[in-house]
């Protein structure tokens, strides 16, 4: 019994050590759980940079160049703008010949020119026309006019008077002035009165204008200077540089004052008024006297067709022949605007504006090439 007892004992013992274990539970692979698809943000492409503005270049004679015709340009310059919706850009010069080849190169769109400035930029670039001009009193072209005055210092005028009257007869040895021989009233003007004048003689019967161009002993005048712009012209006599000058009424008007006589007419004596601007701030009180004064259609504001297109052209006539701009003191200064001090380029008396002319306009002084 107790050798069966042990027996079993033993194969209890075995089993409980050798036995297989029991399998684990396969192990599970986590399951996965899908992230939400998030729609990607479209994509906005950037707006694109919009091209800038090309500016309106207007190109302005020496004569209107000065610092002191500052707001009288800029006053032009914003009807432009805002007749275009494009910015101005002012371009001032110190030679006639710039504001020509400007125009006629196309490196300008505008310019304030006189008519002999027109024609010839018009001559090397048929694209250039006239687009408005200042009018007269009457508020149309039939009086759009300016003079060309022949001057001298005062007390000289004396020696230019013959049987009572004003005459240029004297003007022959002097030293002369001109403003450029691209000027209207400056040359062509007085150079063809000039030549008219003396041609009757035996002497200068084969005169010619280029004859005036040169001074010298044998030459007609002794002495020839450009002043470069009428203001120049000018001074050139005032600081005695010059016996005769030759320049407009219009150029200088900011400058002087009529001190005796009636204004345009020969043997009216005008004075450099106090406070004037440069060149004139030198010679306060200085008198000159006109000799002689001849009308000269005014000049346009002439348009390059080739820079701009026939609606900005349009829509510039229209803007600048407005009621708005004629009312416009900055424009046209009546005399409490220039009482005030402000300096005009155009100045109204009674029904000054802008009007439209066409090319035809101008053959009046194409003929004095003739």
């Amino acid at each position: 019994m107790r050798k069966l007892f042990s027996v079993m004992v033993m194969a209890m013992f075995l089993a409980a050590c050798g036995g297989a274990a029991p399998a684990a539970e396969p192990t599970k692979a986590p399951e996965v759980v899908a992230e939400p698809t998030v729609a990607p943000e479209p994509t906005v492409a950037p707006e694109p940079t919009p091209e800038p503005v090309k500016p309106l270049v207007m190109v302005w004679l020496p004569n209107e160049s000065g610092a002191d015709l500052t707001e009288a340009r800029d006053a032009i310059g914003q009807v432009v703008s805002e007749a275009l919706g494009r910015p101005v850009e002012h371009k001032l010069t110190t030679d006639y010949i710039i504001v020509i080849e400007a125009l006629a190169n196309n490196n300008a769109d505008l310019a304030f020119v006189g008519a002999q400035q027109y024609i010839e930029a018009k001559v090397k670039n048929d694209k250039i026309v006239p687009l408005v001009t200042s009018s007269g009193a009457s508020g149309t072209s039939a009086d759009a006019i300016y003079y060309s005055w022949l001057a001298v210092n005062k007390g000289e005028e004396a020696n230019y008077q013959k049987d009572g009257a004003y005459s240029i007869e004297n003007i022959q040895g002097k030293r002369f002035s001109f403003v450029s021989n691209s000027s209207t009233s400056g040359f062509k003007v007085p150079s063809k009165g000039i030549v008219s004048f003396f041609s009757k003689t035996d002497k200068w019967k084969e005169l010619t204008a280029d004859d005036l161009l040169e001074g010298g002993a044998d030459n007609f005048f002794t002495d020839v200077q450009f002043g470069g712009s009428h203001q120049g012209s000018a001074v050139n006599l005032i600081s005695g540089k010059s016996d005769v000058a030759a320049f407009c009424d219009t150029c200088v008007s900011n400058y002087v004052a009529l001190v005796d006589g009636t204004m345009n007419v020969a043997g009216s004596s005008y004075k450099v008024i106090e406070k004037a601007a440069e060149p004139f701030d030198k010679f306060v009180g200085k008198e000159f006297v006109i000799i002689s004064s001849t009308p000269v259609i005014n000049g346009p504001i002439a348009a390059n067709s080739g820079t701009l297109t026939a609606e900005e052209i349009q829509k510039l006539q229209d803007a600048l022949t407005s009621d708005a701009v004629a009312n416009n003191t900055k424009v046209f200064a009546d005399k409490a605007a220039i009482d005030a001090g402000f300096k005009p380029l155009f100045k109204k008396t009674k029904d000054e504006r802008f009007v439209v002319i066409d090319d035809a306009f101008y053959n009046p002084v194409r003929e004095l090439s003739k």
